[in-house]
Order: structure tokens, then sequence, then C-alpha cells
């Protein structure tokens, strides 16, 4: 069994907020793949149901963003988890927006949702980092990541929750790399081969002019012989 957790903040008011870009996306999965509605469990909403052959539980912690440890960690103890079997999904501010990268391990590079389960769990489960840009300045990290994502944004973002949709299952399944390719095929689509220009054909060759008939000797004989002597 997988245990799939989306990061973000409960409530309206959080909905569209770009820190809450792994809620997106477990909705999105929930939806495609026909789970269970959700329901009130582990501090959090779940959400059961099968990406391929895979059995996935999808996990939003409702525990606000710095302490989604706590979610995490009931939830796995239930299923009898260990931590490679979890992934989580969260934004991540050194990828631009609409780029996906997949990490095991590793720290949590000041991302407070990662900080509380690395407390909770250890750092040995699987990361989706779902790009979402930086401001520019530390100062506005804050601002920026509890601001919804503008109008602008919805194309990318429609674009890349497909394609985690498309790729869930290869994900669930351990094969990273051929979710990233579906996700891709979504947000980096492969340009349709132009079709090839007509080779033109060769110039023709300019025709020769017909060869001048020789011109016919009139003379007689006498003056032929004549002209030889000249």
């Amino acid at each position: 069994m997988q245990l799939f957790v989306g990061l973000g903040n409960p409530g309206p008011k959080y909905a569209q907020n770009r820190h809450n870009i792994g809620f997106m996306a477990m909705d999105r999965i929930a939806a495609d793949h026909g789970f269970a509605p959700w329901r009130s469990k582990f501090q959090g909403l779940v959400s059961e149901g099968r990406l391929g052959t895979e059995k996935v539980a999808l996990l939003k912690p409702e525990t606000f963003m710095n302490l989604s440890g706590q979610s995490v960690g009931e939830a796995m103890r239930f299923f009898k988890l260990e931590p490679g079997d979890v992934t989580v999904f969260h934004d991540e501010l050194d990828l631009n927006p609409g780029r996906l990268k997949v990490k095991t391990s590793g720290g949590h590079a000041g991302h407070n949702g990662l900080r509380s389960i690395h407390g909770h769990i250890g750092e040995a489960y699987h990361r989706v980092r779902l790009g979402i840009g930086h401001p520019g300045r530390k100062e506005l990290v804050s601002p920026y990541v509890l601001h919804d994502f503008p109008k602008t944004d919805a194309e990318w973002l429609d674009d890349l929750m497909r394609g985690i949709s498309d790729g869930a299952e290869h994900l669930a399944k351990g094969d990273p790399g051929r979710f990233m390719n579906a996700v891709s095929q979504r947000t980096a689509p492969a340009r349709s081969s132009k079709t090839r220009t007509e080779e033109k054909a060769p110039a023709p060759e300019p025709r020769k002019k017909p060869d001048a008939p020789e011109p016919v000797d009139t003379r007689s004989p006498l003056e032929r012989l004549l002209n030889r002597f000249k």
C-alpha cells in the first residue's frame, strides 16, 4: 500500500493559495481515478482507492502546514507503513512555475510542512516537488505562498494537475521516470511534426538548340576542284 500526502492549509480561505498546491494534486487524483469520498481521519482528510494494481490512500492533513507530520505519522502507524511507502506532494520555491521533480530523502530546505514530517517519520520518504517560483526576496516568501494563484497561472496549473493524475499510477508502482514523462506530456507536449514541404523538383535543363543543318554545297565539280588549288 502507498500513502500519498498533499500539503496545504485547511479551509476555504487557503484553498487556492500557492502553498496548497499539494492539496490540489490530491483532489485531482481522487476525482480522476474514482477514489472514495473524503472522510475525516488521522487529523486530516483521507480518501482510499486504487491506482492500477496498487492500493493507495490519499491524505490532506488538516493540522495546518507546520504540524503536518502529526497527521502523516498517525496515518503511517494505522496502515503499518514505512517511510519509503510515503510520497509527499508540496510546493517548491526553487522550481519555476509548472516544473516538477521527484526526490527521495534529503533535507527539508526550510519548508515548514517537510520539517514537521521529518520530525515525525524521518527523511526517508519520497517527495514530489511542485514548482511555484520564487518571489525574489526572502521577506516576500510568506505572503507569496499564502497568496492565491493568479488567473494567469490557471493554464499551466491545470496542465500540471492533469499530468500528475495521468502519471499517478506509475508513481504508485515505483516508476518516477514514467511518472515525470506523463507530466511532461501535459506541461511540455511534443510539437506535432510539421508536414514536410515537398522537395522542389530540379529545374529542367535548358533545352539545347537543334544543330543547324549543314549548308548544301551548290558548286559544280569544276568549281570545287579549282577552289582546292587556290
